[in-house]
């Protein structure tokens, strides 16, 4: 009886066993749902669909308003730079007269108004005249404005309204700027040469000598050019960080090591584009020469500006095709400085 009842216990020991823990574990990963993202596999979100339609015409009228905002800039440089450049290039390649030009049927002569340009006697004079014209004007508007923004970088009681009247020159008509210098520069009623009078000195032909025309219209051209220098590299030193000038003073720089090894490094990049610009414009100056001397006397102010226009419009038998040809000169001229500048900076940022 007792290996009765001590087998019924053992039994009944066996049976209230409790499960193990991989029993649970297989239990509860039964149980367990399946994890979302199996759920969205298998089914998918309401209302994804619908978002997706709703979020690709949003995207469409973005496009489309680019495209919108995107037609005007191109239309503006299709018809007042793509077209009057091919006309030009047009203008140069064909022997064109008065006739030719409202007919449109000149011929075709390739690069023969170039070599008629080149062989010229007013080429060498012309492009010797540009030259210099160009360099001393950029020489000293960049130097003449460089100063005065580190003038009035420094913040006094009349420095706003003295860069104000700094720019007045900038902001008049070219046609009145040169007039007033053909005024002040007359050799009878001028108020330089009454000046010089007052002096005791002699006048001087300032617009009829060929010794002094060409430096006449270049120091009314660097006036003129000031106040662009003035504005751009003022706003270039505005955005040197004043803790860098600080740092520098404290290692014992002074004034002049501060501006050669602080402000003129940072300022390189500005000075750059200032002095390319600049470039661009004064190639192409036109009226300035044009309203004081004329190119004269005997050429001896004639750039290639002037004497473009010259050749296509100052006579009464126009040569359009020489005309246009010297003006492309200064187009490509213009481009090759354009380049060299955009290969500076691209070695500048590779470094």
């Amino acid at each position: 009886m007792r290996a009765v009842r001590a087998g019924r216990a053992s039994a009944r020991a066996h049976v209230a066993v409790p499960r193990t823990s991989d029993e649970e574990s297989m239990k509860h990963a039964t149980q367990t749902p399946a994890p979302a993202a199996a759920r969205d596999r298998r089914e998918p979100a309401p209302g994804r669909g619908a978002g997706s339609t709703r979020r690709r015409p949003a995207r469409r009228s973005g496009q489309w308003a680019a495209w919108a905002f995107l037609v005007p800039v191109v239309v503006y440089l299709l018809v007042f730079y793509a077209y009057p450049l091919y006309r030009n290039v047009d203008l140069s390649l064909r022997n064109y007269t008065v006739r030719s030009f409202v007919q449109g049927d000149a011929p075709f002569t390739g690069l023969a108004n170039y070599a008629k340009v080149v062989r010229d006697a007013t080429f060498g004079p012309a492009l010797w005249h540009t030259v210099v014209f160009t360099v001393v004007s950029l020489a000293f508007q960049f130097t003449i404005g460089l100063a005065l923004a580190v003038f009035f970088v420094r913040n006094f009681r009349l420095s706003a309204t003295l860069r104000a009247l700094f720019l007045v020159p900038w902001l008049l008509p070219l046609i009145v700027s040169s007039s007033t210098w053909s005024w002040m520069l007359d050799s009878e009623s001028g108020v330089v040469n009454a000046t010089l009078k007052a002096m005791g000195l002699g006048p001087v032909n300032w617009l009829t000598s060929p010794d002094w025309s060409l430096w006449s219209v270049t120091i009314a051209n660097i006036w003129i050019g000031i106040p662009f220098n003035l504005v751009v590299l003022y706003s270039g030193l505005q955005a040197i960080p004043s803790h860098i000038y600080e740092a520098a003073a404290l290692d014992g720089a002074g004034g002049w090591q501060r501006f050669r090894r602080v402000t003129f490094p940072l300022l390189r990049p500005v000075s750059a584009i200032t002095l390319l610009l600049g470039l661009v414009y004064t190639l192409k100056v036109f009226d300035i020469i044009w309203i004081m001397t004329k190119g004269g006397p005997s050429d001896a102010s004639t750039t290639l500006a002037t004497w473009s226009y010259r050749l296509g419009f100052g006579n009464l038998l126009p040569s359009f095709g020489p005309g246009a040809a010297v003006g492309n000169l200064l187009i490509v001229i213009a481009l090759v400085f354009g380049l060299v500048y955009i290969r500076a900076q691209r070695r500048q940022v590779g470094a």
